[in-house]
C-alpha cells in the first residue's frame, strides 16, 4: 500500500513486532489500545440495541401478516417449515420463510408476544451494524496504517447505519428486510475478507449467505450480486482464470443455499402442502419470477390490487422525493462524492487494493439497488430503502477518514468539504417537510455544515489541533443530526399494518406514512384498482366502524394505509391493517374449537391474522393478502364447508382486482346467500358448521 497515500497526514508507523512468546502474547492482551477500541464498539452497539428496543412493545403486533405467520410455525412445524399463514396450513405468506423461522423459534421459545416477535429483529440491527463495522475497518486498516483511523472508520459506518431512519424503523419492525439487509452485509464482509486474506471459503460464505438472503426476500438480494462479484473479479490476488471458478464456485453455493427449500416446495404434491401465497397456479416458482420477481420492475403483477401511479411515479430522483427522502436520503449524496473520492485517492493503488474493492462493493450496492428502486413500476413501498443503508454507511465511515488524512492534497480536501456540505443541504431541505422540531434546528444544522465545509477546505493551511478538532465535530454533528432527529422520532412512535415509514410527520402526509395522499402513495386517482365490500362482507376501515350490504362491518385497530396510525384510509383496513375482535367474538371462536381445522375463515390475510392473534386458533385467509389468489377455490371451500371442518366465516372487505382470482368474492358471495348471519360483538358472521 505503498503508493496509495503518497503523504500521509498524521500517519503513525505501526510499531515494531514483539517478539515472540507468551510474554509478547501477555503484552498484546492488555494492550490498553485494543481495549479501548473494544469498549468503544461497545458503547456504540450498546447504545444502538437501546435505540431499537426502546418503546419495542408499543408497536404490538406490528406486520401482524407475519407475526401470525410465526405465530402457527410456533405451533406447528409444517407451517413453519413452509411460512404459513396458519396452523392448519391452509396458505402461505407471500415470501419466502426465512425470517419467519427466527420469529417463529422465538415465538416457541419465550411465547407469543410483541417482544418475542420484534426482538429479534433488533438484534438483527445490532448484528448488521457490527458486521458492517469489521468490514470497513478491515479496508481501512492498510490503508490507514493505524488501527486508530480504521477503528474511527468502522465506528462511524456503524453509528451510520443505526441512525438512518428507515434502518431505525425497520430494525424494530417484523418484516423480511431486517433479515435481509443483516445477511446482505454479511455476504459483502465475506466477499472483503476473501479478497484480502485469499481465501476462497470467505467466498462460499458469502455466496451462502446470500442464498439465505433469497429465502427471505427473493430475488431483491440478487441486486447486490452484480458488484460484489466485480469487486471479487476486480481485485482477488489470485490469477484471472482461479478468480473466475471462485466466482463459479460461489454462485454454486448461492443456488445451493437457496435451491433445497424451493426444491423441497416443488417436489412435495400440492395436496400435502399449503397453497402458495401470492402465486395464482400454486407454484413457488411463478411467485419468484412473477409477482415477487419480474412484475415488481414491470408493473405487471398478477393478482396486486395496487399498481399504476398508486405506487408512485418512476424516475431518476425517486429515492429523494417526498416518500423516500426522510427515509435515506440523508447521505447518499455525500456517500457518491465520497466513493468518487476514493476512487481518486487510490487511482495508484495495487489491483488488490482493498479500498477500491470496498468502493466497488458498497458503491455498486447503492448504485444498482437506488437506480432499481427509482425505476420500478410495480410495487415498492419506502421502507424498501433500507436495502441501501448499509452502502451507505460503508461509504460514510470508509471516505470521512481516508479524505480527511489527507486533506493536505486540494482534491481530498474539496471532496471531503463538499460531502459534508452535501450532507448539510439534505438535512436542511429534509428538516425543512417536517415542523416536528422547529425551524432552529435546520438553520443549526446547515451553518454548522458550511463552516465544517470551509474549515476542511482551509485545514491545509491551519495546523492548529483544537481547530482540527472543532471541524471534525462540525462535520459529524451537522451530518447526522437530521438522522439522528428523524430516529428518535422513529423510535419513539408505534408502527403496525403493512406499509410504515420513519420520521415525524411532515408537510407531505401523515406522521411518517402514506397518510393524507402523500405523493406516490394511494389517494384520489392513485389506483385503478377497487376495494368495496360485497354481499356479505361488510369491512370497515381502520379505526372506524363501516358498513356494507348483508350486515355491520368489523372495527379496526386504528392502523390502515396511513403507515401503521390512527388515521389511515378506511377503505383499506383488511388489506393493510389486521382488526381487534371483540372479547365476545374471540370467545365464540375459542368456544368448541378443537371440533374443527380453522376456527374461521375470512377473506384477505391481514383479516385473518387479527383474529388468529386474538385466539391463538387457525383462521383460514380466504384469498391471501390480497384476496386475490384462488386458494380456496369455491368447490373446495363448499367441501370444507360441507365436511364440518370451518366453524364460522367472518365478514370482511373482499378486494376487487382487474387481475388475479375472483373467488373470494364467489366465496363471500355464496356464504351470504346460503347462511344466516349474526352479529357477536358488533361483528357479522355466518356459522358454517
Amino acid at each position: 500500500m505503498a503508493g496509495y497515500y503518497p503523504t500521509p497526514v498524521q500517519a503513525r508507523p505501526a510499531p515494531a513486532p514483539a517478539a515472540p512468546g507468551p510474554a509478547a502474547a501477555a503484552r498484546v492482551r492488555r494492550d490498553p489500545l485494543a481495549l479501548r477500541h473494544r469498549l468503544e464498539l461497545a458503547a456504540v452497539l450498546a447504545g444502538t440495541a437501546v435505540l431499537y428496543l426502546w418503546n419495542l412493545g408499543a408497536s404490538g403486533w406490528a406486520n401482524a401478516f407475519y407475526s401470525a405467520a410465526a405465530q402457527a410455525g410456533s405451533q406447528d412445524w409444517a407451517a413453519w417449515f413452509f411460512g404459513s399463514s396458519d396452523a392448519a396450513n391452509s396458505i402461505t405468506v407471500d415470501k419466502p420463510p426465512a425470517s419467519l423461522w427466527i420469529m417463529g423459534f422465538s415465538v416457541r421459545m419465550f411465547g407469543l408476544s410483541s417482544w418475542s416477535i420484534l426482538v429479534p429483529e433488533a438484534l438483527m440491527g445490532v448484528g448488521t451494524a457490527l458486521l458492517l463495522y469489521l468490514a470497513v475497518r478491515q479496508a481501512a486498516a492498510p490503508a490507514t496504517g493505524d488501527p486508530r483511523l480504521a477503528h474511527r472508520a468502522g465506528l462511524l459506518a456503524a453509528v451510520v447505519l443505526a441512525l438512518t431512519p428507515v434502518a431505525t424503523l425497520m430494525f424494530r419492525f417484523n418484516n423480511p428486510d431486517a433479515l435481509l439487509v443483516l445477511l446482505m452485509t454479511a455476504a459483502g464482509y465475506g466477499v472483503l475478507r476473501s479478497i484480502q486474506e485469499d481465501r476462497l471459503r470467505w467466498l462460499l460464505l458469502a455466496g451462502v449467505f446470500l442464498g439465505f438472503g433469497f429465502l427471505a426476500k427473493q430475488l431483491q438480494v440478487l441486486l447486490v450480486v452484480p458488484g460484489f462479484a466485480f469487486a471479487y473479479l476486480v481485485a482477488a490476488p489470485a490469477e484471472l482464470g482461479r478468480r473466475l471458478l471462485h466466482l463459479l464456485a460461489t454462485g454454486a453455493a448461492m443456488v445451493a443455499a437457496a435451491g433445497w427449500w424451493l426444491a423441497v416446495v416443488e417436489l412435495i404434491p400440492a395436496a400435502d402442502r399449503p397453497f402458495i401465497g401470492g402465486s395464482q397456479d400454486n407454484s413457488i416458482l411463478e411467485l419468484t419470477l412473477g409477482y415477487n420477481g419480474l412484475g415488481r420492475l414491470t408493473g405487471d403483477e398478477t393478482g396486486s390490487v395496487g399498481g399504476g401511479n398508486g405506487w408512485g411515479i418512476p424516475g431518476l430522483l425517486r429515492m429523494f422525493n417526498s416518500e423516500f427522502g426522510g427515509q435515506i436520503a440523508w447521505l447518499l449524496p455525500s456517500a457518491l462524492i465520497l466513493a468518487a473520492g476514493l476512487l481518486w485517492l487510490g487511482r495508484r493503488a495495487p489491483r488488490t487494493d482493498a479500498v477500491r474493492a470496498s468502493v466497488i462493493i458498497w458503491g455498486s450496492w447503492v448504485l444498482v439497488t437506488g437506480l432499481v428502486f427509482s425505476f420500478m413500476a410495480g410495487i415498492i413501498h419506502p421502507y424498501y430503502a433500507v436495502a441501501l443503508a448499509p452502502g451507505i454507511a460503508g461509504l460514510a465511515g470508509l471516505g470521512p477518514v481516508l479524505l480527511w488524512q489527507h486533506r493536505r492534497q486540494a482534491a481530498a480536501a474539496a471532496l471531503l468539504a463538499a460531502s459534508v456540505a452535501a450532507a448539510a443541504l439534505m438535512a436542511f431541505t429534509l428538516l425543512g417537510t417536517t415542523s416536528a422540531y422547529g425551524p432552529w434546528l435546520r438553520w443549526l444544522v446547515l451553518a454548522a455544515g458550511l463552516a465544517a465545509a470551509a474549515g476542511i477546505g482551509l485545514g491545509r493551511f491551519i495546523r492548529l489541533r483544537s481547530v482540527q478538532r472543532t471541524t471534525t465535530a462540525l462535520a459529524i454533528a451537522a451530518s447526522l443530526a437530521g438522522p439522528l432527529a428523524f430516529s428518535i422520532s422513529t423510535a419513539a412512535t408505534a408502527h403496525s399494518g403493512a406499509i410504515v415509514s420513519a420520521g415525524p410527520a411532515t408537510s407531505f402526509g401523515g406522521p411518517g406514512g402514506f397518510g393524507g395522499n402523500r405523493a406516490g402513495g394511494f389517494g384520489a386517482g392513485g389506483s385503478a384498482r377497487q376495494f368495496s365490500g360485497q354481499a356479505g362482507a361488510g369491512q370497515a376501515g381502520a379505526g372506524q366502524t363501516g358498513a356494507a350490504p348483508g350486515g355491520a362491518g368489523q372495527t379496526g385497530q386504528g392502523q390502515g394505509a396511513g403507515g401503521g396510525r390512527a388515521g389511515g384510509m378506511g377503505g383499506m383496513g383488511g388489506l393493510l391493517g389486521a382488526p381487534t375482535p371483540s372479547a365476545e367474538l374471540v370467545a365464540a371462536l375459542k368456544d368448541g374449537a378443537s371440533n374443527y381445522t380453522w376456527a374461521a375463515a375470512v377473506v384477505g390475510s391481514n383479516n385473518a391474522a387479527g383474529y388468529q392473534l386474538a385466539t391463538e386458533l387457525p383462521v383460514m385467509a380466504v384469498g391471501g393478502f390480497n384476496g386475490t389468489d384462488p386458494s380456496p377455490t369455491l368447490e373446495q371451500f363448499q367441501t370444507l364447508v360441507s365436511e364440518g371442518k370451518i366453524h364460522y366465516f367472518i365478514a370482511g372487505g373482499t378486494m376487487m382486482s382487474s387481475s388475479g382470482s375472483d373467488a373470494s368474492t364467489r366465496i363471500a358471495q355464496w356464504v351470504a346467500s346460503t347462511f344466516p348471519s349474526q352479529s357477536i360483538g358488533g361483528t357479522t358472521v355466518y356459522v358454517l358448521a
